[in-house]
């Protein structure tokens, strides 16, 4: 039995890259966290270090910073760029180039006090705060890949830890019990989780769509994701997260499939009663660790059932297998 190289893969990871658009007084900026992987028929350099074929992981880097010179535009836009630049290669058959992006507010200062202050992270975000100051906002932050191989370019867009909270509305009963249960049954709780999400690109948006239609998309995605966590009353973390899905897949035909992952941060009440205390649902402690982790891909089906072998259009879509842990 003969011992072979199997799949592999190689780039240049966390690029950081900061792009300031200065075409006016009031400047904008655009912050990334850059990743960048090529495959191909890279045998040679990995069983007999020969790197003729090798692009550099620095180079790599270097052609990040130099296409921004000419602008970002939106994390989607900037990854579809450096693929096609990079699958142009002869020795480049595929590969992913992942982005995070974060966001920064205007500081409101003197006249624009009082001004809406929204992150300045793309077209249709800039309104109210100074022209060129800004101060890091919350930890979300908004994700994108692209995915190349021999069927060509599959777009992934995304947001990952945006926590939010419920302080009413969800429930949790009706689960099994056996000798080691000892969770009650609810029928009012704190719901509170980081939701990352993932969603997939059909060809049809991916192959037209420009930055502000990217952007509009995701700000609509977010929005969908946000009001649904909240209008719905939760009989179970998991009935949330698939209602979450269902409705981003219901707003827009051209998304095939959505993946989300939700840790449940626990949200305990406190036991007030050795101070003579009552406690009506308002004082809690939070619980870091260990939470309940729910996750799910919600399809599309083609004969209106469920998706048992991963993607309803044709089984699992190799872009999935690219990210890390579920998502």
């Amino acid at each position: 039995m003969s011992i072979v190289l199997g799949p592999n893969q190689y780039g240049k990871a966390e690029v950081r890259l900061l792009r300031v658009d200065r075409d006016t007084a009031r400047h904008r900026i655009t912050d990334l966290n850059v990743t960048s992987q090529l495959r191909g028929d890279f045998r040679a350099t990995h069983e007999s270090g020969d790197n003729t074929g090798v692009i550099a992981t620095d180079t790599q880097k270097n052609t990040m910073y130099a296409f921004a010179r000419d602008g970002v535009g939106s994390p989607e836009t900037f990854l579809l760029r450096l693929a096609r630049h990079f699958v142009a290669e002869p020795q480049v058959t595929g590969g992913r180039w992942l982005a995070e992006q974060y966001g920064w507010e205007r500081i409101a200062t003197g006249a624009s006090v009082g001004a809406p202050s929204s992150a300045s992270v793309g077209p249709g975000t800039d309104a109210g705060g100074h022209d060129h100051a800004f101060v890091r906002g919350a930890a979300e932050r908004r994700t994108a890949l692209v995915h190349a191989d021999d069927s060509g370019l599959t777009v992934l867009a995304g947001l990952r830890d945006v926590t939010v909270l419920k302080s009413t509305g969800s429930e949790f009963s009706g689960f099994p019990r056996d000798r080691y249960t000892t969770l009650p049954e609810v029928d009012d709780r704190i719901l509170a989780t980081d939701v990352t999400a993932w969603w997939r690109y059909a060809p049809s948006f991916a192959g037209t769509a420009g930055p502000a239609e990217y952007d509009a998309r995701f700000a609509a995605v977010r929005s969908i994701l946000l009001e649904t966590f909240a209008e719905l009353h939760s009989l179970a973390l998991q009935q949330t997260v698939f209602a979450m899905g269902k409705a981003v897949l219901e707003a827009f035909d051209d998304i095939a499939e959505i993946r989300l992952s939700c840790p449940n941060n626990h949200h305990f009440l406190v036991d007030l009663e050795p101070f003579g205390l009552d406690n009506p649902g308002e004082v809690f402690f939070a619980a870091d660790r260990p939470y309940g982790l729910i996750e799910a891909a919600v399809q599309r089906s083609a004969d209106g059932g469920s998706a048992e072998s991963g993607s309803a259009d044709g089984g699992e879509h190799p872009a999935w297998s690219t990210i890390g842990g579920f998502v």
